[in-house]
């Protein structure tokens, strides 16, 4: 790592350009890397029940606001580093392109990088469970599907989750 740069590049993406559904989230993990796959470790198979439980199938269009595994938290906290603004400028023009060739209908902002990115600076209390339009795209924040993340723990919040996906249910029911 080299100014908040990685020296060698790995990007990590998956779908179909048909996809009317995308997931974006902060940036790959460190078992997608062996895997080459987005959302492939713990976080992703509780992203995975998460849209079973919106009859959201098969796998939608994922990415990450950046592409690349940015390594570990410092210090050995959980889960993984948060890229930096450097990194997240360096990737907005694929992630532009994305969006751009695949058109969803429907954007899952997975976390808070993903969240702030696209709705802005909010808690994610205010957030979660609700939705909104940026053009054509209808925008639907959810909390990070991660074990590292603790926001779950709270009864309020996984109530708030389960709104969230009562709204993408409706949303991508519409789709059909």
């Amino acid at each position: 790592m080299a100014a908040g740069h990685l020296k060698r590049a790995f990007p990590i993406i998956d779908g179909r350009i048909t996809d009317r559904i995308m997931v974006i989230g902060q940036a790959p993990g460190e078992i997608e890397l062996t895997t080459g796959l987005p959302f492939s470790g713990r976080a992703g198979a509780e992203l995975r029940r998460w849209l079973a439980v919106a009859r959201v199938s098969p796998l939608p269009y994922r990415t990450s606001v950046t592409k690349c595994f940015p390594g570990k938290a410092p210090g050995g906290g959980a889960g993984d580093r948060r890229p930096s603004p450097g990194e997240v400028a360096l990737c907005a023009s694929w992630l532009q392109a994305e969006l751009a060739i695949v058109r969803p209908r429907i954007v899952l902002l997975i976390g808070g990088l993903a969240i702030s990115r696209f709705w802005g600076k909010g808690a994610l209390a205010q957030i979660v469970g609700s939705s909104r339009l940026d053009g054509e795209r209808l925008l639907i924040p959810l909390p990070h599907p991660s074990g590292a993340s603790r926001w779950l723990n709270d009864l309020s919040h996984r109530l708030l989750l389960a709104r969230a996906l009562r709204v993408l249910r409706k949303a991508a029911a519409a789709l059909d």
